[in-house]
């Protein structure tokens, strides 16, 4: 270990940081975060450290760095582009045995900066020993992103619960174990959702539960989007983490479902156009039996939820039995199909307005708002559409569509199998049989089609 992380409590504490360019202010910037009185010494200041002198939030010396400056300093940071005053600040400050670092240069440090993940009051603190910041910064992202915003919140409710926990139990262990399901349950989710008051309200009624009883899981009704895993949300990602099974369906990427937490076990529940696995009502019926034993349960969808995903009549289900969940939003097909396809959706020159039909009703048939659907400058996107294409072809163009209007077939879209077909409303359902199309494939009709070839950006070829 080159260096041993430490966390210095720096409130109103006296800090100098010699240099005035961009450099000393993002320092100064986090010394001021930490509560510390700063004194800033330099002949002239960048514009960021004119406004915080002005402010009056720092003390600023104009003059030259003199031994005299570091008198009743706890923290000195160098940051001048001149190597002699560093090694003089840096010299001085550890003959006075004070806490130096000098910017870039780490051996003119007596302490580094890490990369810091500020979850306040949960700090993470990440370093490369000044070998590789870039690394750090990098390393820093993925813990962003896997760390809620509120994360701190769930820290000072944790606080505020620490005294009444000690006295509920004895043992060591027994608080572990409590604070274990707090953290990691459906107490925190609702800290992370901004449900602070009734988070405390169901901390105080766990604590006063009879603990040997089993308690009701939750389900999380979640978008797995199109099928690049790159595209899920964080929450999406956090949640997949946290589960204790998984009920997944057809449209959903190997990739995704890779992401699930290993030891979660996995049901699949996906349908095929005419072949149910398993019928709506009992997948329904199947999250509140797996809550009802506790587990936390990811209903893992494609695309989002509520675009024909049947994500509403999932969650009727829920709230009748009183089963708590979430919904997390996933990028529906249109979107994601169409942008790595370069086809927008709406376009000043093509089209104002967007319509999502689906072309598969509940008993079969494609009957459709055809008129409507018929209207100039608009773009239509099909969702499960491939059977019914010839006849949503055919009454397109009898209510008005010209033959020649562009369409487009998109295969396992923002994956790297995904294909892209374009042609017309009359070629269409030839197109479908010449290429062997298969689901699933989303069907974009509209003059944005045009737009393609200029557009695409995504190619699957290596």
């Amino acid at each position: 270990m080159d260096f041993l992380p430490l966390f210095f409590n720096l409130k109103d504490k006296n800090c100098l940081v010699v240099g005035g360019g961009e450099t000393a202010s993002r320092k100064t910037d986090l010394l001021l975060q930490a509560g510390a009185n700063v004194t800033i010494i330099s002949p002239e200041l960048g514009h960021s450290l004119k406004e915080l002198a002005s402010s009056g939030s720092v003390t600023f010396k104009e003059k030259k760095f003199e031994v005299s400056d570091l008198s009743e300093q706890k923290l000195v940071i160098s940051a001048t582009n001149d190597r002699a005053i560093n090694q003089q600040v840096f010299k001085e400050a550890n003959r006075q045995n004070i806490p130096v670092n000098v910017v870039d240069n780490p051996d003119l440090c007596s302490f580094i900066f890490p990369s810091i993940v500020d979850r306040s009051p949960v700090i993470a603190a990440i370093s490369t020993g000044a070998r590789s910041p870039v690394l750090a910064r990098i390393l820093r992202g993925k813990i962003e992103s896997t760390i809620p915003a509120a994360f701190g919140r769930l820290a000072e409710l944790s606080d505020k619960f620490r005294p009444a926990v000690k006295k509920r139990f004895s043992d060591i262990y027994q608080r572990r174990t409590f604070w274990e399901q707090v953290l990691q349950g459906a107490i925190a989710e609702l800290v992370f959702a901004g449900h602070e008051k009734k988070a405390e309200a169901e901390l105080q009624k766990l604590l006063e539960s009879d603990l040997t009883k089993s308690n009701c899981g939750e389900v999380y009704l979640i978008g797995g989007g199109p099928g690049d895993p790159d595209l899920l949300t964080f929450k999406a990602l956090r949640l997949m983490q946290q589960a204790d099974v998984v009920v997944y369906d057809r449209l959903v990427s190997p990739e995704v479902l890779n992401l699930v937490r290993r030891d979660a076990e996995r049901l699949y529940v996906g349908k095929k156009r005419s072949l149910h696995h398993v019928a709506q009502n009992d997948i329904n019926n199947l999250l509140v039996e797996l809550a009802q034993q506790g587990k936390r349960v990811v209903r893992l969808k494609g695309g989002d939820p509520f675009i024909f995903g049947r994500g509403g009549e999932e969650i009727e289900t829920l709230m009748e039995k009183g089963i708590p969940f979430q919904v997390v939003p996933g990028i529906t097909a249109a979107s994601g199909c169409a942008s790595y396809a370069g086809i927008p959706l709406t376009h000043r020159d093509h089209a104002q307005s967007c319509q999502f039909v689906t072309g598969n009703l509940k008993d079969g048939s494609v009957n459709l708002d055809w008129e409507n659907l018929a209207l100039p400058n608009q773009t239509t996107v099909i969702y499960m559409g491939l059977t019914g294409l010839p006849q949503i072809c055919n009454s397109l163009i009898e209510h008005g569509r010209s033959p020649d209007l562009p369409a487009a077939l998109i295969q396992q879209g923002t994956t790297r199998h995904q294909r892209v077909f374009t042609g017309t409303l009359g070629t269409l359902p030839e197109l479908i049989q010449k290429e062997k199309i298969k689901a699933p494939t989303l069907i974009i009709i509209g003059s944005v089609i045009s737009l393609h070839e200029k557009l695409a950006w995504f190619s699957t070829k290596e």
